[in-house]
């Protein structure tokens, strides 16, 4: 594959390969500049004493040994990793089944759905402030991680039914037919043609729900007060009070809490990558 790709590479024009070439490096640069700043970064005693990408004048490991000594980021850790999974499978379930729906069977609002559904894409997290907040009072579920668990599953719809309905738009009505021929019913088609082919869509689905949920601040640090139930973006808070901010134990955390979306992606980039070429059904 690489190889393929490094032969399409040189194949192009000298123009567009030099011009291919550097907006790449510009990609990768911009994307790189960040992270290799918030590393050198953390391990200055005192980053605000040297800024920016000066070297530290020794290392400094305080940040991350007082990140698992003494905050117990790990807890934080499970939290997270147990609300983002369980609300992740729990919203792709259903977005997969319904947007199977959307994309096959042909009911009356079938294009209000639609639209509704693209609308939410344009609504802030903070104009649902109050109706959430309220629900959530209502429901008896405040400070409980049940009730990030249901935001999360609730939020984000939108991004994932489009991707999943996009590779359902892509696979042949003709292999649905055959397996209704052979005597399977809805289910059994969804379950044994429709998900094996969609599959990578489903993957993408579902990992980028899983770095947003991962990512997210704002309801976390709202609907959560007991420090214990904290996810790991709203235990950054604590290192700055109204006196002071601890700079070097908070760019340590930032590391820390980078690595997990890095390595899923790592482990996942091959259906990620599909999806986003489109391949969902190939000849």
């Amino acid at each position: 594959m690489k190889k393929s790709k490094l032969q399409g590479l040189r194949q192009l024009p000298v123009g567009t390969r030099i011009v291919t070439i550097f907006c790449l490096a510009w990609a990768l640069l911009v994307a790189l500049l960040p992270i290799v700043w918030l590393f050198i970064s953390s391990l200055k005693s005192d980053p605000l004493a040297r800024p920016g990408f000066q070297l530290p004048e020794s290392i400094c490991l305080d940040g991350y040994i007082s990140t698992f000594r003494d905050l117990h980021v790990m807890r934080y850790f499970g939290n997270s990793m147990f609300i983002a999974i369980v609300s992740v499978t729990i919203s792709i379930v259903m977005i997969s089944m319904s947007a199977y729906v959307v994309a096959r069977m042909n009911f009356k609002g079938k294009g209000l759905v639609n639209m509704m559904l693209a609308t939410t894409l344009f609504i802030p997290p903070t104009a649902l402030t109050y109706p959430v907040y309220n629900l959530i009072n209502r429901l008896g579920i405040y400070n409980t991680r049940a009730a990030l668990i249901l935001i999360y599953a609730c939020s984000g719809i939108a991004i994932s039914f489009f991707v999943i309905k996009n590779y359902y738009d892509h696979v042949p009505v003709e292999l649905e037919d055959a397996a209704r021929i052979d005597g399977c019913n809805h289910i059994q088609t969804f379950w044994h043609v429709i998900f094996p082919i969609a599959r990578p869509g489903i993957m993408t689905a579902a990992v980028l729900a899983f770095l947003n949920n991962w990512n997210e601040y704002y309801w976390a640090s709202l609907v959560i007060i007991d420090r214990d139930k904290l996810t790991v973006p709203a235990l950054l808070s604590t290192f700055t009070t109204s006196f002071r901010t601890n700079y070097n134990g908070l760019f340590s955390a930032m590391v820390v809490i980078i690595l997990p979306p890095i390595l899923l992606y790592c482990c996942f980039n091959k259906f990620f990558i599909e999806a986003l070429s489109g391949g969902a059904v190939k000849g």
